[in-house]
């Protein structure tokens, strides 16, 4: 249905993932095909498989605020030959940026629930050491 009708209701709110042996990575995102900002999707992860009683959780995002140049060029005005000053600008706003500060999220029984507050078209990858 994707195919004939695209992402027009809901939005599509998917994962990947992948696990290592003292670590994990979440790739999370909340598409839609209209290119309108709205409210972020509350989304809950459960992780299992876990060893220890804590996990280390980063979270690293793409979405109109963080790491996006584009948002930032659009905002400059759409220069087509920025300045060098813009171009600095525009490259450190290119640059994947973490939200909020590595957090401490304790495991009962090998599982953890990640909590997070992900706006529409939006991008968060989550970095689980242990």
């Amino acid at each position: 249905s994707i195919l004939d009708s695209g992402i027009r209701k809901e939005t599509d709110i998917g994962a990947l993932a992948t696990k290592d042996k003292k670590s994990a990575a979440i790739m999370i995102w909340n598409y839609h095909d209209e290119d309108k900002q709205q409210d972020g999707e509350k989304i809950s992860v459960n992780v299992s498989g876990l060893t220890g009683k804590d996990v280390l959780v980063t979270q690293y995002r793409i979405d109109n605020q963080h790491s996006n140049s584009y948002e930032v060029w659009k905002k400059m005005g759409s220069p087509q030959s920025p300045t060098s000053v813009q171009i600095v600008e525009l490259e450190k706003a290119g640059k994947l940026q973490t939200i909020y500060a590595t957090q401490k999220i304790s495991v009962t029984k090998g599982d953890a629930v990640l909590r997070l507050n992900l706006p529409r078209q939006g991008v968060a990858l989550l970095k689980l050491n242990w």
